[in-house]
């Protein structure tokens, strides 16, 4: 298969940036694919190009990352993702949509799923983003979340070339497993060049922060949204069925927040992945699809 296509949906400053495996005018039903925060589109490559035998594959640039627009800091709320989905899905006209998602990605299709009802077929979702607003708390922030999101501006943005990305990021315990194949494309779309070989990242650290300070917020249960208030009871309505799936090697957060989807989305079953990380699909792209097709086959 040759490399996917690059496209954009919406007017400059508000777009969003696609890549997609299959060819134009397809019949085959689509399959969309959201990525996890600071990654972009083609750390799919390797899920996407499987698919694409059985589906007309589709992965977003999430606002603020890769290609996409990068609004101002308080224009990162999980409802703001939500919305850039549904336009793409509108824009694009897709129904019958197989969503798949990573992460805060994962957040995005289950909002998503919501706003659209009669656009998904069914969702697959990786250790989603997730606050139970039953149990919301009111007294703020902690201190070492606080931390954690004032430690996101202290990140390395540029390097001397994309080889020395490559480097010391597979030296990195977070990117430590994935296969090669995930982080080169990872560098090759998520840097830019800069002059003089050198690259920089395109989701920068000071959008990377403002990202994950309503993650943090999820987490530690104390998110409130803006002025349109907070979309996670929507949970309660989506309508499709949905698998939550944990990874054995993840952190307990990431547990924890999946149990709160489940005990949310009414259509909902559980998978889990033993050996690997909270990158289940850069980490083992064979062993997700193995469960994509298992859960495909529940839900035809």
């Amino acid at each position: 298969m040759t490399n996917p296509k690059r496209i954009s949906v919406g007017p400059v400053g508000e777009h969003i940036t696609l890549a997609r495996w299959g060819e134009d005018g397809s019949s085959k039903p689509p399959a969309l694919l959201l990525h996890g925060t600071g990654f972009v589109a083609e750390v799919w490559d390797e899920v996407a190009r499987e698919l694409a035998s059985r589906y007309t594959v589709y992965a977003l640039d999430r606002r603020g990352h890769g290609d996409s627009h990068k609004p101002a800091a308080d224009c990162y709320h999980f409802q703001d993702f939500a919305e850039d989905v549904c336009r793409v899905i509108e824009a694009l006209d897709l129904s019958d949509i197989f969503g798949i998602g990573h992460s805060a990605g994962a957040t995005d299709l289950l909002l998503a799923a919501k706003l659209l009802p009669k656009r998904f077929s069914r969702l697959f979702v990786m250790e989603p983003t997730v606050m139970d607003p039953r149990a919301a708390r009111a007294d703020g922030l902690s201190d070492r979340s606080t931390a954690a999101v004032q430690s996101v501006l202290r990140r390395q943005a540029e390097f001397d070339s994309a080889e020395t990305v490559f480097q010391r990021y597979r030296a990195a315990p977070a990117f430590a497993t994935w296969s090669e194949t995930s982080l080169r494309a990872y560098i090759r779309h998520g840097f830019a060049p800069v002059g003089d070989g050198r690259v920089r990242l395109l989701c920068t650290p000071e959008i990377e922060s403002a990202i994950t300070l309503p993650i943090c917020e999820a987490m530690e249960q104390v998110y409130t949204g803006d002025h349109r208030g907070n979309p996670f009871a929507w949970l309660t309505e989506i309508d499709c069925p949905v698998c939550v799936a944990t990874t054995e090697q993840s952190w307990p957060i990431y547990k924890m927040m999946a149990s709160r989807a489940v005990a949310l989305i009414p259509h909902v079953s559980e998978w889990s992945f033993a050996g690997v990380g909270h990158c289940v699909g850069q980490e083992d792209p064979k062993l997700l699809l193995g469960a994509l097709q298992i859960f495909e086959a529940k839900h035809r």
